[in-house]
């Protein structure tokens, strides 16, 4: 079965598209600086490509509400779907622009021609071809719709502590997607799915969102809960309707959280059974698209099923641990900076917050600086918090980890971890 993908055409990609064209006859009476001219503006161009093989490529100008083709080239354009699939991509694209009419010409006998009469152009010459668009939803439509925002600046770099994670997720994810041609320089293929697995409150959702914000591309979040629960139909559809709308957005970080709930080990129960495999399902075609990401996050990522996380649909199975000394250390500063300035004993908070994860950091923080708002307001005490504050809101916090969670968080490191 052949592994074809539809992306973005890009000035790179002129030197084996024009030993294409000349191989295909070089469709469309345009001169090649036009074509040229076009990409440079960021004009729609997409290809089809098999692994460094470039299996088509459409290139086109926007004049108002009307496109022509410049460039139309396919080396096989029925053998496998790929050349209606960039045809797919390209129209979604014109359409989303706010184009109605495409045009374009073919040299007379071309066997293209034959091939676009099934994909509604019309033809009233040999020569010439042409189709009409339907008016498609705005991609900020689309994004309202599901929910999606723009994250703010900085959420990336606010993130205190967790430094190991950090730096894995932007070296493994960010980079590759924010330089996509230093990353194909030197062959390596961008993420479109990824997975965060980690005792609860370490943070996952943080990190997913602080992704989008680095990259400022609009954050989706799919809820489990949410899916329709009128039968297992219902959830199955609910979920495909949900990705075949992202499918028209054309930048996104979509995020499920708890994962486990919709990709749960199939053990015969047929709700586990179906909703997974309309999932597995929908995973591949979701990462056809070249700016398109999938943060799946789980607490419990033996519990997913194994087709869901095995290599192919996930580029990285990431872990997100409770932070260490180091990390709780610069987590404690970055409230004590906020909330007091007062000195604070950092080590001793450190010491006494062993099994603490981000949340409960968070939790016990705003736990001291209550107390020393109630002291001033109820008793007249001037002053912030101070230390004693701290360790009192510690000792009154209930850990959310326990020695064996972390012990099995080690062992999912050494049997899933993949990075």
């Amino acid at each position: 079965m052949r592994t074809w993908t539809v992306r973005r055409f890009s000035e790179r990609d002129l030197d084996v598209a024009v030993g294409l064209w000349r191989s295909a006859g070089e469709h469309a009476p345009f001169p090649l600086a036009d074509v040229v001219a076009a990409i440079r503006d960021d004009q729609p161009a997409w290809c089809a490509v098999e692994g460094e093989q470039m299996l088509g490529n459409v290139v086109t100008r926007i004049d108002g509400r009307h496109a022509w083709v410049l460039r139309l080239a396919t080396a096989d354009h029925s053998a496998d779907g790929s050349g209606g699939a960039m045809l797919d991509r390209l129209l979604t694209d014109l359409a989303e622009r706010g184009v109605r009419r495409v045009t374009g010409m073919l040299p007379d006998g071309d066997a293209i021609a034959a091939a676009l009469d099934g994909w509604g152009f019309r033809s009233d010459q040999v020569l010439h071809f042409e189709r009409h668009l339907d008016r498609a939803p705005d991609g900020r439509e689309i994004l309202r719709r599901l929910g999606g925002r723009i994250v703010e600046d900085g959420l990336w770099d606010s993130l205190a502590g967790m430094e190991r994670e950090k730096t894995l997720i932007e070296r493994r994810v960010i980079l590759p997607l924010a330089q996509p041609d230093e990353a194909a320089r030197h062959g390596v293929r961008p993420p479109h799915a990824v997975v965060l697995f980690g005792p609860p409150g370490t943070g996952k959702t943080t990190f997913a969102k602080g992704v989008a914000s680095r990259l400022r591309w609009p954050f989706v979040e799919l809820f489990p809960s949410r899916l329709s629960a009128e039968g297992l139909e219902g959830q199955a559809a609910a979920l495909r309707e949900f990705f075949e709308q992202v499918a028209a957005v054309e930048r996104c970080v979509v995020f499920i959280d708890e994962v486990e709930e919709i990709a749960a080990a199939r053990d015969g129960r047929p709700y586990s059974h179906g909703v997974t495999n309309e999932l597995l399902k929908l995973i591949p075609s979701f990462r056809e698209g070249t700016e398109r990401l999938l943060v799946c996050a789980t607490n419990s990522i033996r519990s997913l099923d194994h087709a869901f996380v095995r290599p192919g649909r996930f580029d990285y199975l990431l872990p997100v641990g409770p932070p260490d000394e180091v990390a709780r250390a610069a987590i404690w500063r970055g409230y004590i900076d906020r909330i007091t300035d007062r000195p604070v004993d950092v080590d001793a908070l450190v010491r006494t917050s062993a099994l603490f994860t981000p949340a409960d950091i968070d939790f016990a923080a705003r736990k001291a600086a209550q107390h020393a708002f109630e002291r001033g307001v109820l008793e007249h005490e001037e002053g912030r918090a101070v230390g004693a504050d701290f360790l009192t809101a510690i000792a009154d916090t209930r850990p959310s980890l326990t020695k064996s969670a972390v012990r099995d968080f080690q062992e999912d490191i050494d049997d899933y971890a993949r990075a």
